[in-house]
């Protein structure tokens, strides 16, 4: 993976949250690369139970002061950002007060989704892209990891779809087991649909449920995947069916052969 750039875009990250298959996985598969000679990013929700003193955390003045429009209303993006000990990778943050401040990650303490989690998700995904844009860093990959960040290959596809920086970059998303009961806000479809994409592109947010966030994230995808040993049966099937490359589940003690040649001859390849 030598001098290939891979942009790594997860709701979840070790050290900064406790260890899942997500956060784990959104480690090890960067540090691998990194191994390799390869150029990454990461970028993850500065969410407000991160100890920002601890982690060494500061902001990027350069990066950040730019409002993104969510639902019709301005939102100020502030960009942070701090290196994983002696792994010499830096991981970005996309913050505000509003969305993250909260001392929690996606649920309050009854375990119970906040409303405002749909535009959560859509601020993180349209951060990251104007982030991205303003380190004027071309990806060779974008590889996506949680349901949080389930928008983004949307957001490349559709509503940046003219922005010259993406125009080689291929889209992986990685499916896991780490799910949420209910749906998200009803309206979702419509928020989206205020950036001037296609209701048609967004018909699966009118039930924004798991299954269908990360249906609309394949749907976007050059390739997929499997993150969890098993996934919800509705989604594995629908794997099953979709015509492109798509690497099986390997554990954290195995995964590095089999992503390092996913990555080239099946993603950079398609």
């Amino acid at each position: 993976m030598k001098d290939k750039r891979i942009l790594y875009v997860s709701s979840e990250v070790v050290p900064y949250l406790p260890e899942t298959e997500i956060s784990s996985m959104s480690f090890e598969a960067p540090r691998m690369v990194n191994k390799q000679g390869g150029q990454i990013r990461i970028f993850m929700p500065r969410f407000g139970n991160i100890n920002e003193r601890r982690h060494q955390l500061h902001e990027v003045i350069r990066l950040s002061g730019i409002n993104l429009v969510i639902n019709d209303f301005d939102m100020p993006l502030i960009i942070k950002v701090a290196s994983i000990p002696k792994e010499r990778i830096q991981v970005y943050f996309i913050d505000n007060e509003d969305y993250f401040k909260r001392k929690a990650t996606l649920t309050d303490e009854d375990g119970k989704l906040f409303a405002d989690n749909d535009e959560r998700a859509i601020f993180f995904a349209k951060g990251v892209i104007e982030t991205v844009k303003k380190l004027n860093w071309a990806p060779d990959i974008i590889h996506v990891n949680g349901w949080l960040a389930s928008l983004l290959p949307l957001y490349l596809k559709e509503y940046y779809k003219t922005e010259p920086l993406f125009t080689e970059s291929k889209i992986v998303t990685s499916v896991y087991n780490q799910s949420f009961d209910g749906t998200l806000d009803k309206d979702m479809h419509k928020k989206v649909s205020l950036d001037g994409i296609d209701s048609e592109n967004v018909k699966l947010l009118e039930t924004p449920n798991y299954n269908n966030l990360m249906k609309l994230a394949i749907n976007n995808s050059d390739a997929v995947i499997i993150g969890s040993q098993e996934l919800p049966k509705e989604l594995s099937d629908y794997v099953k069916k979709i015509d492109v490359p798509v690497l099986d589940y390997y554990s954290p003690e195995e995964f590095t052969e089999p992503y390092t040649e996913f990555y080239q001859t099946q993603v950079l390849s398609s």
